[in-house]
């Protein structure tokens, strides 16, 4: 008998807010001292009193609204009661019947074999609410003992929560990458998983398939996965688990487990709690909120442009691979230096006449996506942090790389002057070779690419008179690939098209090259 996973997402994700949510203490997740960001309203003092975040109640609205949820008008913060050592009052204020935010949906690209793609079809993922509230502490887990960081305690934390509508580990690993990126993009928050600043949880069961409107399986929770791999890693594991228990009659028991990275299983941690465990009740030194439509339509005129409407523009105007699509959405810094870079070469075109036809637009593009996707982000690979100090007051772009991207720069390239190289490239006036030599020369300096061409001499040869001299000596040093060539070995030419840009330093124009060994070769006698 065949099973199919029931997969719903319970995430937490930690708000870049400048203060705690209920107190005016530093909400910073990088300090290492434990217990300094404290203070007696978040450490549970007798007689202290909770003051909500208001920054922390927009942003959570800001998310909510651009993952398509309905905002009522009413909310309010409630008391969920449990007791562990990290959870300083013995409950926390959360939310429960008045959430933020409720009935919203995210589309995740619907391609089989998981891959990101601007035409794929779409699966919807029905959000069931986004809900608002504090963070607990932290434990560390010595061998004798236990102990305790507040730090963290009071961060405000924001909820979501899914409708059971994912049916794979990919799934659910695509909808907590989207998930990633769009509160990135809306910079509620950094979501670093390494951190704990987003959390996942999934809820897996298993029921027979092909069977519409049946009854859910027995749900089993896995708490606190850190990590995409992990998430997706232990959810197929899940699956297996239950799957082998179900086929041998036995019955899935309804807990809540954790997943062990090194052994690669979930391991049981207690029976799985209900709603009614936590034994809700509204918070009494909280007043209930109103949120009026002028706040709803004030906060939405804050949101960005989202991943998958930049996928789609990107499609349409710049005419850009899946690939590349993905690369730049992924690197929303790089993407923002990509779009300036190609506003030059736009107006670069505009300006020439007669105005060259749409196709030339299309191939600028497309060789500033090649040197920008390869070269460039080559050079960024492994580079330091901080750019130059002369280069810091002039280069506008500090914000073009950031974490979200994981690279840096060493050298600045302004996209003015990336521009000014793309469009040497196209009038032919440096080589491939060259253009790998002055792009290494801009990045290392920060000047632009016509000066380093003619401090360096780098303009690329297009006399044919010269170029032919050079060519002739080639062939007579090389006969065994001249014959080669007359045999049909298409390497041969490549070959010798190669040592006549190696005679030149990179300076010759291959095109040329091409056309004048073609010609020799053809006319032994005359060479």
């Amino acid at each position: 008998m065949k099973y199919q996973p029931i997969i719903g997402l319970e995430i937490h994700v930690e708000l870049n807010t400048r203060s705690k949510m209920f107190c005016d203490c530093l909400n910073n997740p990088n300090e290492c001292h434990p217990n300094v960001n404290i203070c007696p309203i978040c450490t549970a003092q007798p007689g202290t009193l909770p003051v909500i975040n208001k920054e922390a109640v927009r942003k959570t609205i800001k998310t909510g609204l651009a993952l398509n949820c309905q905002i009522p008008e009413y909310s309010k913060f409630e008391r969920k009661n449990y007791f562990y050592p990290d959870l300083p009052k013995g409950y926390q204020i959360s939310q429960y019947a008045a959430p933020f935010c409720k009935n919203g949906f995210l589309e995740i690209n619907g391609s089989p074999e998981g891959k990101p793609s601007a035409s794929n079809g779409v699966k919807k993922i029905r959000i069931r609410e986004v809900h608002l509230e504090e963070d607990t502490g932290s434990l560390i887990h010595e061998k004798n003992y236990s102990l305790v960081d507040f730090n963290r305690a009071g961060i405000p934390l924001m909820e979501l929560v899914t409708e059971p509508d994912l049916r794979s580990a990919k799934e659910a690993r695509k909808f907590a990458e989207e998930l990633q990126l769009i509160l990135r993009y809306l910079n509620v928050s950094n979501a670093d998983m390494e951190k704990g600043e987003m959390r996942v949880e999934a809820n897996i069961s298993l029921r027979e398939s092909g069977i519409k409107n049946k009854e859910l399986g027995t749900k089993v929770e896995i708490k606190n996965l850190n990590s995409f791999k992990a998430l997706e890693k232990a959810i197929d594991y899940e699956i297996e688990r239950q799957s082998k228990l179900l086929a041998l009659g036995e019955k899935v028991i309804q807990e809540t487990k954790g997943w062990d990275d090194v052994k690669g299983v979930t391991i049981s941690q207690r029976e799985k709690e209900e709603s009614q465990d936590y034994r809700y009740f509204p918070e009494p030194d909280l007043p209930s909120l109103s949120i009026s439509q002028n706040l709803i339509d004030e906060i939405k005129s804050e949101i960005p442009e989202l991943p998958q409407q930049k996928r789609e523009r990107f499609k349409k105007e710049y005419n850009l691979s899946a690939q590349e699509i993905e690369i730049f959405i992924q690197a929303r810094a790089l993407s923002n230096y990509f779009e300036k870079a190609i506003s030059e070469l736009g107006q670069w075109l505009k300006e020439i006449k007669p105005e060259p036809k749409k196709e030339s637009y299309f191939h600028l593009i497309k060789v500033c996506s090649n040197y920008l996707l390869t070269d460039l982000r080559g050079l960024l690979k492994g580079a330091s942090v901080r750019p130059p100090k002369f280069l810091k007051k002039t280069w506008e772009g500090k914000d073009f790389f950031t974490p979200l991207e994981k690279e840096s720069l060493t050298g600045l390239i302004t996209p003015e002057n990336f521009a000014e190289f793309i469009i040497l490239i196209y009038e032919g006036k440096i080589s491939s070779p060259i253009a790998k030599m002055v792009l290494t020369e801009m990045f290392s300096t920060g000047a632009d690419p016509s000066h380093i061409i003619e401090e360096k001499g780098l303009v690329q040869i297009t006399d044919e008179s010269a170029l032919e001299k050079i060519v002739k000596e080639v062939i007579l040093r090389n006969q065994k690939a001249v014959q080669d060539f007359k045999k049909g070995k298409a390497n041969a030419l490549q070959f010798l098209i190669g040592q006549v840009i190696q005679e030149t330093g990179g300076k010759a124009n291959p095109d040329i090259v091409h056309n004048l060994l073609n010609k020799l070769m053809a006319t032994a006698g005359n060479v």
